[in-house]
């Protein structure tokens, strides 16, 4: 499955989970759009990009350079720059339309996304860079969390051992 087709799949999925009335104030979409750096003033950014914003952006081709997981899937984004991309698709339809404009007629899929998080750095980099800190922040916790729980089976699993040692033997 390449880049694409994952990102149809998930904008479709995306777009079916939400069939709310707009009018509803929804927060925990609200809290995602926030966490994921979707903002009024990004949204008005990126409705401003144009095909020549993309076709003529001085960026260098890398190659064939294709990072890929064990199911063959195109994994050159981040966690959160693929939800952020899904989700900034679903908000900002003349991105979408300007993707489906470009690639792969004119750029590779991979090309598209690596322009457009250059464009809209100085928008998202402080949400990108919070999602980090507060992945690596959730990883400690979960090895505190792991190394507490084998503290507290190996302290009771000590005692027992010392309490079956103490105990007189029966002949």
């Amino acid at each position: 499955m390449n880049l694409s087709s994952w990102f149809r799949r998930s904008v479709s999925r995306n777009s079916k989970n939400h069939k709310n009335p707009p009018d509803q104030p929804q927060p925990h979409h609200q809290e995602q759009e926030e966490f994921l750096g979707i903002t009024q003033q990004l949204i008005d950014h990126v409705k401003s990009f144009t095909l020549e914003t993309f076709k003529n952006f001085p960026i260098q081709d890398d190659g064939d350079i294709e990072a890929q997981t064990s199911y063959n899937v195109r994994k050159d984004l981040s966690d959160w720059q693929e939800r952020h991309a899904v989700l900034v698709l679903s908000k900002v339809k003349e991105l979408s339309q300007l993707r489906f404009k470009l690639c792969p007629r004119h750029l590779k899929e991979e090309k598209f996304w690596r322009i457009y998080f250059m464009l809209v750095n100085s928008y998202v980099a402080e949400y990108e860079l919070h999602a980090i800190q507060r992945a690596k922040l959730q990883s400690i916790a979960m090895k505190d969390e792991k190394t507490s729980d084998t503290c507290a089976y190996e302290v009771e699993m000590a005692e027992r051992n010392q309490a079956d040692s103490v105990a007189p033997s029966t002949p």
